[in-house]
Formats: C-alpha cells, sequence, structure tokens
C-alpha cells in the first residue's frame, strides 16, 4: 500500500489531534506517496479508465480479465484515469455506487492492491469532495483519490494531474450539468499554480520513468480528440522536462500515439466500461500506432532499461504491444 511522505503524515496527525479527524492539508506542493518496487526492482501496475456503471456495458467482464492479467503480472497497484462514476460521480460518502461500482466489481484477489485514482469530468458533476474523502478509504482501504499528486517507486514517478478545471467550456458552456468547484475558489490561479508544481516535479524528478496520469486527452483520434488547453500548458512542460508516457481516459477507447517532436507516448485507456464503437474523428492521426474502439484496459511493466506496454480487449486477448528500451547509464 502506499506511504505518505513524513511532511504530510505530520500535518495529517497534527488535524487529527486538533479536530479529531484525520485528513489531508492542502497545500502548494503536492502529496508524495513511496510505492516501493518488487524485490527485483521492476514495477507493474494496471490502467483502466471511464468504468463506474455497477457492473453494466461490460464493467465485470473488464474486471474479470483485469484480475487474469493482474495477477499474471503480479501488479504493485491499478491506476485510474477517472470518470469512476457514472453518469454524475456520487451524491455523497453514503452512496452506495462505490460499493457496487468499485468494491463489489473488482474482487480479483490480484486486485486488492493500492488503487491511485484521478478526477474525471463526470466525477466533477457529483459531489467530488466526496470521492477525495478519507471516509471513502475506511469503507475500501484500496481507494485513493486525490486531485493532484506524485506516487514515486524510485524507478518510476508517476504525476497524477487534475485536468478537468483546465477545460474552459465545462465553466462557459456547462451544457446543462452542474459541476462542483467547491476546492476551486479561483481556476485562473488554480491552474496557474498546478503548472507551477508540475514543471517543478519533472525537472526535479530523477526516476528512470517519467509518467504523468490526467483524465482527458492530449492527442486523440476518438470522439473528444486533441484537447487543446491541454496541448497548450501541459505538453510543452512533458516535451521540455522528457516524460515518456502520458496516460489518460475520456475517450471511451483504446489508443496509442506517439508524439513527433519528443519521446513523449500518449497512451489512452478509457474503456472499462461502456465505449463507443465507430466514433473515431481522426482529425488528427500523426503518430497513431494503435486504436480501438471497444472495450478493455492497459498493463505497464517497467525495469531500470525496458518498458512495456499492452492493450486487451473485454477478453483479454492481446491487441497491441509496444516496448521500450533506455539506456541504463545516459551519455552526456
Amino acid at each position: 500500500m502506499a506511504v505518505l511522505n513524513q511532511r504530510s503524515m505530520a500535518l495529517c496527525l497534527l488535524f487529527a489531534y486538533t479536530f479529531g479527524h484525520c485528513f489531508f492539508y492542502t497545500s502548494a506542493e503536492l502529496q508524495r506517496f513511496e510505492h516501493p518496487t518488487k524485490v527485483d526492482k521492476s514495477l507493474s501496475f494496471l490502467v483502466v479508465g471511464d468504468w463506474g456503471r455497477r457492473g453494466a456495458f461490460n464493467q465485470s467482464q473488464v474486471a474479470f480479465q483485469m484480475g487474469i492479467i493482474g495477477e499474471k503480472l503480479d501488479i504493485d497497484f491499478v491506476v485510474s484515469t477517472g470518470d469512476n462514476f457514472y453518469d454524475n460521480g456520487l451524491t455523497s460518502e453514503e452512496d452506495t455506487a462505490f460499493e457496487e461500482s468499485f468494491t463489489k466489481i473488482y474482487t480479483a484477489k490480484s486486485l486488492q492492491k493500492q488503487w491511485y485514482s484521478v478526477l474525471g469530468n463526470h466525477d466533477y458533476r457529483g459531489n467530488a469532495e466526496a470521492q477525495l474523502s478519507p471516509v471513502l478509504r475506511k469503507i475500501d482501504s484500496r481507494w485513493l483519490c486525490l486531485r493532484s499528486f506524485i506516487v514515486d517507486s524510485e524507478l518510476a514517478e508517476i504525476l497524477f494531474v487534475d485536468t478537468t478545471p483546465f477545460v474552459k467550456a465545462y465553466f462557459t458552456d456547462a451544457e446543462g450539468h452542474t459541476y462542483d468547484w467547491r476546492g476551486i475558489k479561483s481556476p485562473k490561479a488554480y491552474i496557474s499554480n498546478l503548472l507551477k508544481e508540475v514543471e517543478s516535479t519533472l525537472k526535479e524528478s530523477t526516476a528512470k520513468w517519467k509518467i504523468v496520469v490526467g483524465h482527458h486527452t492530449i492527442r486523440s483520434v476518438g470522439h473528444h480528440g486533441d484537447t487543446k488547453e491541454l496541448t497548450k500548458w501541459l505538453l510543452p512542460i512533458f516535451q521540455a522536462n522528457n516524460v515518456d508516457f502520458y496516460m489518460n481516459g475520456h475517450d471511451h477507447c483504446l489508443e496509442h500515439i506517439s508524439d513527433s517532436d519528443s519521446p513523449v507516448q500518449f497512451l489512452t485507456s478509457g474503456a472499462g466500461s461502456k465505449a463507443w464503437r465507430g466514433d473515431i474523428k481522426g482529425l488528427n492521426s500523426e503518430g497513431l500506432n494503435f486504436f480501438y474502439d471497444g472495450q478493455g484496459f492497459m498493463s505497464a511493466q517497467f525495469t531500470k532499461t525496458e518498458a512495456e506496454i499492452v492493450f486487451y480487449d473485454v477478453f483479454g486477448k492481446v491487441l497491441h504491444r509496444w516496448n521500450m528500451v533506455k539506456q541504463l547509464h545516459q551519455s552526456i
């Protein structure tokens, strides 16, 4: 399970002593969780997104196959790329959808590991604060969802970024939806501070593999296509700081695109339940390596010198496999 760094834990204990509850203090510094590699110094995890539908739309079948692959790979944890509960997030900490869409669905032994999750736009349409609440971790200790945070295994540093507030349309044209912006008093200030944290985290990272997880696409040929705000603000930071992978959901498909201007690989895993068959825009297909418009998930395995990304369908069939090799010692 994740280990909260000493500074954040001290703050947590302080609040527990003062108020009788232990919750996480929000500061300019992103919370960092240490998650050790295996004894052989390797790391493996599954990635799934856009899933929470009480088992419907093949969510249960995807979960079953995740359990099989998770056992085969001896995974260390699971990453959720957001839109964790449909259609409109959770209503409260007591919402039965949490257990009916999560606890009772991902029951395989191999999936009883830490789940690291970000919020998606559908999660913001409900009670976003509920998903961030420590109360849910008391119901199911696997659950950990924060706006933005870091998971550090030394081998790989994974930066989870809250991408929903970047999208201007959610503020200017909500299309009848109500978004829970309670934690974001000033979107401009929030985004500005987050961009600074993203840049400093990536710049200071000494990890062999730099990975960023967010809900929204940066590059996609699927329904939503490229997210222009992320292309404008986040992508240049990734390119300048040698990010290896950006993993996301939002488009209900599986997808792999290579950046034309840097080593960044864009990996979409948003097919945890309802998929959008035939919904391919293909407006910008440059660098497209793989696209699948059905349900499934993704695995990621890392050593000091190699990374392997594999996409699976709802039956556990391998759809796409991609390998990357890094030098053990970079030349000066």
